[in-house]
């Protein structure tokens, strides 16, 4: 039986006792551990033992305080429920398998796929579930099942928040641009055939001592034939392209014409390109100028501003009107419009780089904040849609508390939100005339987003209180929708 078939077997699994019963075994083996996303992984199992222990249709006899795995396998007895999984309870395991995916070992990656496979045997069209799937499929390699999953998730969501379209284009791309160098490399070494059946890991050993023994004519044939045999068996994309790179390194030690390698030179990079980066090949496409912190404090020099929170208040406060009076209208990440309430323009959208909310909303300015430089550059490559908005921020405006103001986790210990990085930015600014908040209650009213965003998680990682402490010091002004720091 193939890998694949495996775990296709595997997938037919799903039931909720059994997958409580690996969270609690899984619970067991975090104890003790240093590493910080095991930690956190175990504080999002210790929060499911809660919701278990007062889930389902037996009462759960009190016991002494004990471990976190005693617990939990306690509770899964005689406690899970038959009239199908509640939404706390799936809010729970959803919280777990998503700090499993962070976590990126196997083992937790495979708990991961059990959840997944658990929420979606309780509830079939599930978005969460399947993306959840299509996420971790893709950590483990398995790609075109990854696709599958993905795509079911877009059947069952109006708005692609995420950018999982982006996602399954650069699969599918660089997937055509593996087949196309293996179907190169065949054609350049026939021989090749004759060791593509397998088993790929033997065959590939003896290709490795041969060309340690100066024999690549031997060698190759061996080689190439390993990376077929591993292409038919479906085997993961990160072996895939381990042994396809030590190929290529091997190939060019070789005396012989460079020039007949770069075919497959240039094409190994660029399946390796649009697997990392998605289809956006160029973040400038569509007229984008790149503004820098001295060129965005030109363009709001001597303006009107207003911010609105995705805030349940702004959700109802029939402010529309007055909104749009401002000369320059900023909203956040996965905001919502309701010409009435919210007004109806937006002329800076400022985003964190994880979600693609909005990214295809028309803006004058959208400013995309991140800590990490990478990411953010990944997050722009893929995420950017062109002709979306007329100034990008560029480096420089990346991650305004931390980068410009300096603001180390000795100083401000949680992580600042969209919203505050904004404000923040405004505020060092100092040039814009009326500087107000709409609506801003530190999401003591409940978030309002658009509906694809609805059920993402409040985050515990930022300092809500704080941020709320740092605007009231400052403010001028104060009334029920509005904080007034200019």
């Amino acid at each position: 039986m193939t890998r694949v078939q495996n775990r296709r077997t595997a997938a037919r699994g799903g039931e909720l006792e059994d997958c409580l019963r690996a969270c609690a075994v899984h619970s067991g083996k975090l104890v003790g551990s240093l590493d910080r996303r095991r930690t956190e992984l175990a504080e999002q199992l210790r929060k499911l033992l809660v919701v278990v222990s007062t889930t389902g249709t037996a009462a759960l006899v009190p016991v002494p305080a004990g471990s976190a795995t005693a617990l939990l396998k306690r509770a899964v007895k005689g406690a899970v429920p038959t009239g199908g999984i509640p939404d706390d309870l799936l809010d729970a395991l959803l919280a777990v398998a998503n700090k499993a995916l962070e976590c990126g070992y196997d083992d937790e990656l495979h708990l991961a796929l059990s959840i997944g496979d658990t929420v979606l045997a309780q509830r079939k069209n599930s978005r969460a579930g399947w993306r959840l799937r299509a996420r971790t499929l893709e950590a483990l390699g398995e790609e075109r099942e990854a696709v599958e999953a993905y795509e079911r998730y877009l059947e069952l969501t109006t708005e692609d928040g995420f950018g999982v379209a982006a996602r399954i284009t650069g699969m599918r791309r660089a997937a055509e641009r593996e087949r196309e160098l293996l179907a190169l490399l065949r054609r350049r070494c026939p021989a090749a055939d004759g060791f593509a059946g397998g088993p790929a890991t033997d065959v590939w050993a003896e290709g490795l001592a041969l060309h340690a023994l100066g024999d690549w004519a031997a060698a190759e044939p061996r080689l190439v034939g390993a990376l077929l045999a591993l292409a038919a068996d479906e085997a993961p994309v990160a072996d895939r392209q381990e042994l396809l790179s030590q190929y290529l390194d091997l190939r060019t030690g070789v005396a012989a014409d460079p020039g007949a390698l770069t075919e497959a030179v240039a094409l190994y990079a660029e399946q390796r390109r649009v697997r990392m980066r998605g289809p956006v090949a160029d973040p400038t496409v569509g007229g984008v100028d790149w503004v820098s912190l001295g060129e965005f404090r030109n363009l709001i020099a001597g303006r009107s501003i207003c911010l609105i929170a995705n805030s349940g208040r702004v959700g109802e406060s029939g402010l529309g009107a007055r909104i749009d009076d401002y000369d320059l209208v900023v909203r956040f990440n996965s905001y919502r419009i309701d010409a009435q309430h919210t007004g109806s323009r937006t002329d800076i959208h400022a985003t964190i780089h994880k979600h693609g909310f909005n990214w295809d909303k028309p803006v004058t300015t959208r400013l995309v904040f991140g800590g990490v430089s990478g990411d953010w550059k990944h997050s722009l490559r893929n995420r950017l849609v062109p002709g979306a908005q007329r100034y990008l921020g560029d480096e420089s405006l990346r991650w305004p508390v931390r980068n410009i103001g300096r603001l180390g986790n000795d100083v401000w210990s949680g992580i600042p939100t969209t919203g505050f990085n904004m404000l923040w930015l405004l505020d060092f600014l100092d040039v814009s005339p009326t500087l107000d908040l709409i609506g801003f209650d530190f999401y003591e009213s409940g978030a309002y987003r658009v509906p694809e965003a609805m059920k993402l998680a409040i985050t515990s990682v930022h300092e809500y209180t704080s941020e709320k402490a740092w605007v009231m010091e400052r403010a001028q002004s104060v009334t029920d929708m509005r904080i007034s720091l200019r």
